[in-house]
């Protein structure tokens, strides 16, 4: 029996790469990056040597054309889809929204809605029935982000509306689509948008009493692509802690 075919958004670092890693002993990877073409030849090279077939692809996917760009690449090194984990995204410097300028707004919801809703519509194009998408959102939708990151909590609840929707468009062919929520999770995302001492300040505010890991969220985002979670769709998994 063939390997099933995953597609990663974001691999280069993060959940991305934790979940790539974790897929490789058991899939075939396209391994999608911004532009850390390092990052994400490591995370490559690494599932390579677990045995995966990987194709590397860059893209731009909060431009208009960077979408349709990824699956030029995709479809170069691979006949079918069969999963998806929609990873991608961005935060930015802490600040008030009184503050937000047009261009940090616009990039924002790029980058982290129209983006994965158009990697999704373009998946679904390829996929058949037993195939299973896995949308990354954020625990931020429960609490808002104020004070710092209310247009990412903002995108992400989005995300999650998407989600829903798409899970009952897609569920006729027998296609699952669910959303996961990671919460403080120690990744380079925090120095990104300029607090990389965050998950250290927060992590006592967990019920669980610490941050979780890319490897936690990888296992999950794992068993809800799979067959395991076969009467699993329209969703939504909170890995977080408690928080």
């Amino acid at each position: 029996m063939s390997r099933p075919i995953l597609l990663v958004t974001g691999a280069s670092s993060g959940i991305g790469a934790a979940v790539a890693r974790m897929a490789a002993p058991d899939h075939d990877l396209a391994l999608h990056y911004n532009s850390n073409s390092a990052g994400a030849e490591a995370v490559a090279q690494t599932c390579r040597d677990a045995g995966a077939r990987v194709a590397v692809i860059q893209a731009d996917l909060g431009a208009p054309d960077g979408p349709a760009q990824l699956f030029d690449g995709f479809d170069a090194a691979f006949d079918r889809l069969d999963r998806l984990v929609n990873n991608a995204g961005m935060v930015d410097q802490a600040a008030r929204v009184a503050d937000f300028t047009p261009e940090r707004v616009a990039r924002m919801v790029a980058v982290n809605l129209t983006g994965p809703i158009l990697v999704a519509g373009l998946a679904a194009r390829r996929m058949k029935t037993g195939a299973s998408i896995v949308n990354i959102s954020s625990a931020a939708t429960k609490h808002g982000g104020a004070g710092q990151y209310v247009d990412y909590a903002a995108t992400k609840g989005g995300l999650e509306v998407f989600s829903k929707g798409l899970a009952r468009e897609l569920a006729p062919e027998g296609i699952r689509v669910n959303a996961l929520r990671p919460g403080i999770i120690d990744t380079e995302i925090h120095a990104k948008g300029g607090q990389p001492d965050r998950v250290a300040a927060l992590a006592p505010s967990v019920p669980l009493a610490r941050a979780g890991t890319a490897e936690e969220v990888a296992q999950a985002v794992l068993w809800l692509l799979s067959d395991a979670a076969s009467y699993v769709t329209d969703g939504i998994l909170d890995v977080s802690g408690g928080r």
